[in-house]
């Protein structure tokens, strides 16, 4: 096996980043605070907008914990988690000791299916038990239908944790993602469409609650000139030196964002008319970062057909995320199917897709496929 490997999503540096780096490094700014992640910060707010309020962490999956904590989740406590999404995205819910509760997806965007989530909410009140909170995910980019749960939550009066670590860059009805929910999550791991080597961040539309997400992070110290501590506290704050990476990605973010959507439409393009081989489309008023451009197969077999053809070529790719009522660690948990993530999973396949990728790259992919 002689070609270069071509991976699925791998960090692309702007070039911009060494200067915020070396600055943390000159100044002796290398803890997990410092002029980098302030800076971080406003970079973030000034992108999303005016009502956006950010802190930066050490990883969204810490966000999304911090985002339970101030939904007032604790232990026994129940949380509905979109079942078509990575492990992170409910891992915190068991951290708390509470009860995630799976919903399934709708076929147009593969995310959380409204209907079939207000008939779960229905059905956890009849049993006594309401919701503390919900986790909704944009997959792969794709924004969820946000004016639908948005109104079952206010319905029921249960806050929108929006887990937007694969979208960020993505917009529904002119709105950015990532200031959507109660609560917002961004994710800056190596593989997303802007990193910083590890990383993730809380937003929220309060200052107030930023400020409360930065005491928690910094393991909830009181201000005293000892240490007092009236709160247990988490050690998630961002370095200043990753910081600096967000720095100059988000100088970049815009060409990431225009890259990995003018990956899709070269797939799409070259693969227009290949029997078996569909795309997800963008619904009216939807726009995707195309984080990944993933293709659905007639089945399991040609799905594993093609991710074996290009593994052998040194190509990678991977199934669509197996959904979480579907994984031994939380296969005991309730859960509200209606079949369409198995059948997303079985079938699905992430295809390469970093901001990076060459022309060659491209071709060679298509020839394989």
């Amino acid at each position: 096996m002689n070609e270069k490997k071509i991976w699925l999503s791998s960090p692309h540096m702007g070039g911009g980043e060494l200067k915020y780096v070396h600055e943390a490094f000159e100044t002796n700014w290398v803890a997990p605070l410092g002029p980098n992640v302030e800076g971080f910060e406003l970079d973030l707010e000034k992108y999303l907008g005016p009502e956006a309020h950010v802190a930066a962490l050490s990883s969204g999956t810490g966000a999304l914990h911090l985002a339970l904590i101030q939904a007032g989740v604790k232990a026994g406590d129940e949380v509905i988690c979109q079942s078509m999404t990575f492990s992170a995205s409910a891992n915190p819910i068991a951290y708390l000791g509470a009860t995630p509760v799976f919903v399934d997806s709708e076929t147009e965007t593969w995310n959380m299916d409204p209907d079939l989530l207000e008939k779960a909410i229905e059905d956890r009140l009849a049993r006594e038990h309401k919701p503390k909170a919900i986790i909704a995910v944009h997959l792969y980019g794709m924004p969820y239908q946000h004016d639908e749960i948005k109104r079952i939550s206010e319905k029921f009066e249960i806050p929108v944790i929006e887990d937007a670590a694969e979208a960020l860059g993505s917009t529904y009805k002119g709105k950015k993602c990532g200031t959507l929910g109660d609560f917002s999550v961004l994710s800056f791991n190596g593989n997303k469409i802007i990193t910083t080597s590890g990383g993730g961040a809380l937003i929220s539309k309060r200052k107030e609650t930023k400020e409360k997400t930065i005491f928690l992070a910094t393991q909830a110290r009181d201000a005293a000139a000892h240490y007092q501590h009236s709160e247990i506290g988490y050690n998630y704050r961002m370095s200043n030196v990753v910081a600096g990476i967000g720095r100059g990605q988000m100088e970049v973010l815009d060409n990431r964002v225009e890259a990995r959507r003018a990956n899709f439409e070269f797939y799409q393009k070259q693969l227009a008319g290949k029997e078996g081989i569909r795309f997800l489309n963008e619904p009216e008023g939807f726009m995707s970062n195309r984080w990944l451009t993933c293709i659905l197969t007639d089945s399991f077999e040609q799905r594993e057909e093609i991710r074996l053809r290009l593994a052998k070529q040194n190509i990678e790719s991977r199934p669509l995320w197996k959904p979480m009522h579907l994984q031994p660690v939380f296969e005991k948990y309730p859960k509200y199917v209606n079949g369409t993530s198995e059948q997303l999973f079985d079938k699905g396949l992430c295809l390469p897709s970093g901001s990076d990728l060459t022309e060659q790259d491209l071709i060679r992919i298509i020839e394989n496929l």
